[in-house]
């Protein structure tokens, strides 16, 4: 019992790493895994293996910058920049994180909203002869409450819990459909791009390595802890936190690939699965997905205003905690216009195409700007990078930069 008792106020300790999981694993990504999984069994699941080793190191390079440099990406960005070097930094953070983040919170409210829709009978009220959805507008007041507390503890439990429902979800849902582990320890060790499937292995990627989790941790793990000795603390969070996403995320891969994978069935997201899984799972299918669904949307929904506001506050060197004006302000924006776009069941298209140009340009730069302050001594002390952590950024930075050219034609239309 006492180690039951110390287990649980282990856990206390952790938590911002749990807040960029809770990003990251949002509808996107589990549509992403739906169809990666549907269209090419269990063949990409090394590409996911590597997006989660690659989150991990960044994300803990961000960290540490937090704990050990007292200061957040968009105040190390500030630094490394002159004044016209800094509008343009500027600029192109509010366009990718701001306006990127907005675009893609409609997705997040719609996302969570389709879960609770799934297993309800009511979607819509009538505004005269507009259709308006009402779940995205219950989804947003939700979100809007947690971020308005501004407690970053209640925060913190709240995603945490939000993450380890996920988990219990996709992992049960993967383990009762006995997939073949042969296969899956094929798919995790031995690399394979068939063709026609580049676009998707990107996808898996750019949906798991996300720019603004970068942001979102080092300040996250700023205000949880204060000490240098509390960077191994950190780590073991990172590593414990998102690599548990990187399992939740492999476990959708596993679930629809064992589900529809040469079935030749149309699968049009995660949704579906809870439809097909009946037959195996009975009739509680869908109220595992939709409890999934919701949780993934619900906790996207609330992190990305969070990651915009710490983002847009860094680089503009504005009060940056989560009770300030103007940190308030951003979120409140960001979160306004994907309840507004999820209400009315409109999909911003162009703006979501602008953000992933923007993301798949902004990673990689990034990438570049962190590994350039956890190796600055006046910054970061005897914390700085060793020999092994810069090589493994350096090697991760030139394949995001490849990927990141990729997604950049790919939107474009060059490819």
């Amino acid at each position: 019992m006492a180690g039951i008792r110390g287990f649980f106020r282990s856990l206390r300790e952790f938590g911002p790493a749990a807040l960029v999981t809770a990003a990251f694993i949002g509808p996107g990504t589990l549509t992403t895994c739906t169809l990666a999984g549907a269209s090419w069994g269990f063949t990409l699941l090394w590409g996911l293996l590597f997006a989660t080793i690659a989150t991990i190191i960044l994300q803990d390079m961000a960290s540490r910058l937090g704990i050990a440099g007292r200061r957040s990406l968009g105040e190390a960005i500030n630094m490394s920049f002159s004044s016209g070097g800094r509008i343009a930094a500027v600029a192109v953070v509010i366009l990718a994180i701001g306006i990127g983040n907005a675009a893609y919170e409609a997705g997040n409210i719609a996302g969570a909203s389709m879960g609770i829709e799934s297993v309800t009978s009511v979607s819509t009220i009538k505004a005269g002869a507009v259709s308006i959805r009402i779940w995205p507008l219950i989804t947003g007041v939700l979100a809007f409450i947690i971020l308005f507390s501004g407690s970053y503890r209640m925060l913190e439990r709240i995603l945490v819990s939000l993450v380890i429902l996920m988990s219990i979800t996709f992992i049960t849902a993967a383990v009762m459909i006995k997939p073949p582990l042969a296969a899956i320890l094929r798919g995790l060790f031995v690399p394979e791009i068939p063709n026609g499937s580049l676009v998707m292995l990107i996808g898996l990627i750019g949906t798991t390595v996300v720019p603004y989790n970068l942001f979102l941790h080092a300040s996250a793990a700023r205000e949880k802890w204060k000490r240098r000795d509390d960077i191994s603390k950190s780590t073991i969070d990172s590593v414990i936190a998102i690599g548990l996403g990187g399992v939740i995320s492999g476990a959708i891969v596993v679930t629809s690939a064992s589900a529809f994978y040469g079935t030749g069935r149309e699968i049009a997201g995660v949704a579906d699965l809870g439809v097909q899984l009946e037959p195996l799972l009975g009739g509680v299918s869908r109220y595992f997905m939709a409890a999934g669904i919701f949780s993934a949307g619900i906790s996207s929904a609330v992190t990305a205003p969070l990651a915009a506001s710490y983002a847009i506050t860094g680089v503009l060197n504005l009060e940056n905690n989560m009770r300030s004006r103007p940190f308030r302000l951003i979120w409140i924006c960001v979160l306004f216009t994907g309840v507004l776009f999820a209400t009315l069941g409109m999909r911003p298209v162009r703006m979501i195409l602008l953000a992933q140009f923007m993301n798949g340009l902004l990673l990689p730069v990034l990438a570049i700007f962190l590994l350039k302050a956890v190796n600055n001594r006046q910054i970061m002390g005897d914390a700085v990078n060793g020999p092994v952590r810069n090589s493994v950024g350096i090697i991760i930075i030139l394949i995001t930069f490849l990927l990141g050219l990729r997604s950049i034609a790919g939107v474009a239309g060059i490819i």
